[in-house]
């Protein structure tokens, strides 16, 4: 039996993960252990560690090692904390692989008390640029970490060798994106199973809101928040549903402006988490999206939707037709808007693959230890 341990700190990268984790929890030679922490076991963030059981999957170890607040000596209290509670996990098994996934703060941490270890790992969704959050440079010291890389596109192959040495391009694998696996493979709700789960009706012209702090400039996101509300305010013939921000800095600043417009506006509807099904439900039936989310790039673009992409966050990642640029400023995201409701519907890419990723993924890791 060859024993890997994965990392998920949050809803969002357990459901890109869905997919992998049930084709290794077929293989008989691997034994899977899952590892939740982050924001998993948190009320705030809806207790998403939950859902992992619900899918039939037997979690590990639960890591509680969040600490009250979004400061940045918050975060940095987290991300000790976190390597702390790891570092007696990593004593206590003998795991041949680790698999991690992304860019958080929280992954960071876990995956950086296993280096005295010597643990090799696979590092998913490597090689991207995200210039408006610190976690740009997480995922680049997660990838200088890793013995394996799977990354979603060329581009991101290159950026990859490029950050770890040509010498060592033979472990560097483009595999696509697990998101799309998500998508070629998903059974989604329909409109009244949605509106019977959510109460939320998405034969209403609706718009798909996520947006989170900018954590390099985050002295900005007060005015950011506020950009967004005002130009919110005029968007009143959709239907706005909006989603919660990550654990970030200045996230909860953020989620109490977003609460407060939701209580006072007939149109809005706040949601913490759809779950993985129901948020891609969403998107499929959205008029577009407007924040600064990930999934407005890949996800977004297997339908595709349209996207409004605002302000840096996500500055660097690969740009398809389907996403229009734009400050974080009222009148420049009203005009996105009224440009994107004379446009007929996007083209759809597979720049990230057909759906085959996490056979991809399985197929090198057998290959490499099994070796």
């Amino acid at each position: 039996m060859i024993k890997i341990a994965l990392l998920t700190s949050s809803r969002a990268d357990y459901s890109i993960y869905y997919p992998l984790i049930k084709k290794i929890k077929k293989e008989k030679h691997i034994n899977l252990d899952i590892i939740a922490f982050g924001n998993h076991n948190s009320l705030l963030f809806g207790v998403s560690a939950n859902k992992i059981k619900a899918d039939g999957f037997k979690i590990k170890y639960e890591i509680d090692a969040l600490v009250l607040g979004d400061s940045p000596e918050a975060i940095s209290d987290s991300m000790g904390l976190t390597m702390i509670k790891f570092s007696s996990i990593w004593k206590l098994e003998n795991y041949k692989l680790i698999i991690c996934l992304g860019d958080r703060f929280e992954m960071f941490a876990a995956v950086t008390s296993s280096i005295p270890f010597n643990i090799p790992i696979a590092h998913i969704s490597g090689g991207e640029i995200t210039l408006g959050a610190i976690d740009n440079v997480f995922r680049n010291s997660l990838t200088l970490m890793s013995k394996f890389h799977f990354v979603s596109s060329e581009k991101y192959k290159k950026q990859v060798i490029a950050l770890i040495g040509s010498e060592n391009k033979n472990n560097v694998f483009n595999v696509g994106a697990l998101s799309i696996d998500n998508l070629k493979d998903l059974t989604f709700l329909s409109l009244q199973d949605f509106k019977n789960k959510f109460n939320i009706d998405l034969s209403k012209k609706s718009i798909l809101i996520t947006f989170h702090p900018e954590t390099v400039s985050f002295e900005n996101n007060t005015k950011h928040i506020n950009e967004l509300l005002s130009a919110l305010k005029k968007l009143d013939t959709y239907q706005l549903i909006i989603t919660m921000p990550n654990n970030d800095t200045m996230g909860n600043m953020i989620r109490v402006k977003l609460y407060d417009f939701i209580d006072k506006s007939k149109n809005a509807i706040g949601i913490e988490s759809f779950g993985t099904i129901g948020y891609l439900t969403c998107m499929k039936h959205c008029v577009f999206m407007l924040g600064n989310t990930s999934s407005g790039f890949v996800e977004a673009s297997f339908f595709p939707k349209f996207v409004i992409n605002i302000g840096d966050r996500q500055k660097g990642r690969i740009m398809t037709s389907n996403i229009f640029n734009s400050p974080i400023k009222e009148r420049d995201i009203l005009n996105t808007v009224i440009k994107i409701e004379s446009r007929s519907s996007p083209i759809k890419t597979n720049i990230y693959g057909s759906g085959n990723t996490s056979a991809n993924i399985l197929n090198i890791l057998n290959k490499k230890l099994l070796k």
